[in-house]
């Protein structure tokens, strides 16, 4: 089976929950999100089923990467991460018709409600297509599709202000990254004379390039790149957007756009990186970017009090911690399971793991009215002691303590950075990790030493699909910090 044909499927299956959602008479409307669990978890199944292409000539792969283990990791990161945003999605259906426009008279009781579900599966496809892009209109078209559902879906619930101040926040700046990206794809093709990966990269690596307008063009495509990353200086949407989003949103807005995010970047950067004339320029750059997110994503979470808030300044640290994996380029050494792209891969399927959990754990709170503040979960493991042993997990794994897969994403970062010699990286990412251990265990000792603020101190209800992907959840975070090799062989 040709790579394509499953985004084709993916479309397709949009396509279809947004008919059934018109013209069926549904009597329960979350019925769609069950439907397209299913069908992306056949997507999922089919990853396995992809061949190399016949006919690598034909003019498809001009525009899409004939399919590699790298590009196949990352599609199935987008469908993961669609999935368990889905059954977020589930639990937070009440709050979403509250918060959307009253049904006509006439109309479905949950008229709005399928849109809700369906938009995430068009952006799965969008983040699978970021994974194959191989020419600059392919993704530029792949990042606008994501990017234009993520402002609609963030600003879905219009009668909440945070959810509008989210949406328009992320309309203006992510119009604003798009000029920059446009603009740099304009000055990299007048360069190198090509839309194609392939030859702009061997078009940067001739000594006789024009290295002041290259790095113009990179820096700015990198200021578009470091907005979808949530990287410093270019992080400012990101705790508003997280706060206010609805919270499926916000934990899809998290992993599924980083993943995207950091596909691409691999794809745009590396060029400049390996070319003999531009990669010295090029990596001092990221190295600045990379010390910043690390200190200013990790910082200043230590003050928030909202948990969506912290988790959008943890993103952006952990951004930092990806991009100084990519700064260690240089490293001689490089092979297989320790080269920059391995480590920056684990990451991203480290950080989808305990990232996701935390969120199916808020998500849970929100549905049962308990609230998103940091009060909101103190004594949790009085009131419902097996989410407080899940967000323990997965507080643990994003903070580093060993036996996580966090930890063990945090060392390769380390280990990189230490063999590239980059200490000032290591210096900032140091204080990035200690800032974390702090605000993350802070959390963990409120949930245990802390009485409840609840006053009925009622329990929890968690239904059989969410505690069934948390559990799944947390012994991949426990399986992969001990076997590391459970991901990374998945595209090494």
């Amino acid at each position: 089976m040709q790579v394509y044909y499953l985004e084709f499927f993916v479309v397709a299956l949009g396509l279809v929950m947004l008919m059934v959602d018109a013209f069926a008479k549904l009597q329960d409307k979350r019925s769609l999100a069950r439907l397209g669990i299913l069908g992306l978890g056949v997507v999922f199944l089919l990853l396995f089923a992809v061949q190399s292409p016949s006919n690598a000539a034909s003019p498809v792969w001009k525009f899409y990467a004939a399919p590699d283990n790298l590009s196949l990791f990352f599609k199935g990161v987008a469908l993961l991460t669609t999935i368990l945003s889905l059954v977020m999605a589930i639990d937070f259906a009440p709050i979403v018709l509250s918060k959307i426009a009253p049904p006509d008279q006439g109309a479905h009781p949950q008229a709005g409600l399928g849109e809700f579900y369906s938009l995430p599966v068009f952006v799965c496809a969008g983040l699978m297509w970021m994974a194959s892009a191989n020419n600059l209109v392919s993704i530029f078209v792949s990042i606008e599709v994501v990017s234009i559902t993520f402002i609609i879906l963030a600003g879905y619930m219009r009668r909440n202000v945070g959810s509008l101040e989210a949406g328009v926040k992320y309309l203006i700046l992510g119009a604003l990254s798009a000029g920059f990206l446009v603009y740099g794809f304009a000055w990299l093709y007048g360069i190198t004379g090509s839309m194609e990966l392939g030859p702009i990269t061997e078009a940067l690596a001739k000594p006789g390039v024009n290295s002041t307008a290259a790095m113009f063009a990179f820096s700015l495509i990198l200021v578009s790149l470091a907005f979808k990353l949530g990287a410093a200086p270019f992080h400012i949407w990101v705790p508003d957007v997280y706060q206010g989003a609805p919270t499926p949103i916000t934990a899809f807005l998290s992993v599924g756009s980083k993943a995207g995010a950091a596909i691409v970047t691999l794809r745009l950067v590396y060029p400049y990186l390996t070319s003999p004339v531009l990669g010295t320029k090029a990596l001092a750059i990221l190295v600045v970017i990379a010390i910043l997110t690390l200190l200013l994503g990790n910082l200043g979470a230590l003050a928030q009090k909202n948990l969506k808030r912290l988790m959008g300044y943890s993103s952006v640290g952990h951004s930092g911690f990806l991009i100084m994996a990519l700064a260690s380029t240089s490293y001689p050494g490089a092979v297989n399971a320790l080269s920059p792209v391995a480590v920056f891969a684990y990451y991203i399927g480290a950080y989808l793991l305990m990232t996701l959990l935390v969120f199916l754990v808020l998500n849970v709170l929100n549905a049962a009215d308990t609230g998103e503040t940091l009060d909101s979960i103190r004594g949790l493991a009085k009131r419902s002691p097996f989410l407080a042993g899940i967000l323990l997990i997965a507080l643990a794994s994003l903070a580093g303590v060993p036996l996580t897969t966090g930890f063990i994403g945090k060392f390769l970062a380390f280990k990189i950075a230490l063999d590239a010699g980059q200490w000032m990286l290591i210096a900032a990412a140091l204080i990035g990790a200690a800032a974390g251990f702090y605000f993350y265990l802070k959390i963990a000792a409120s949930m245990y030493l802390d009485a409840p603020s609840s006053s009925d101190g009622a329990a929890i209800p968690v239904n059989l699909l969410t505690k069934v992907s948390m559990v799944i959840l947390a012994i991949l975070i426990l399986l992969t910090g001990i076997v590391p090799n459970v991901i990374v062989k998945l595209f090494s």
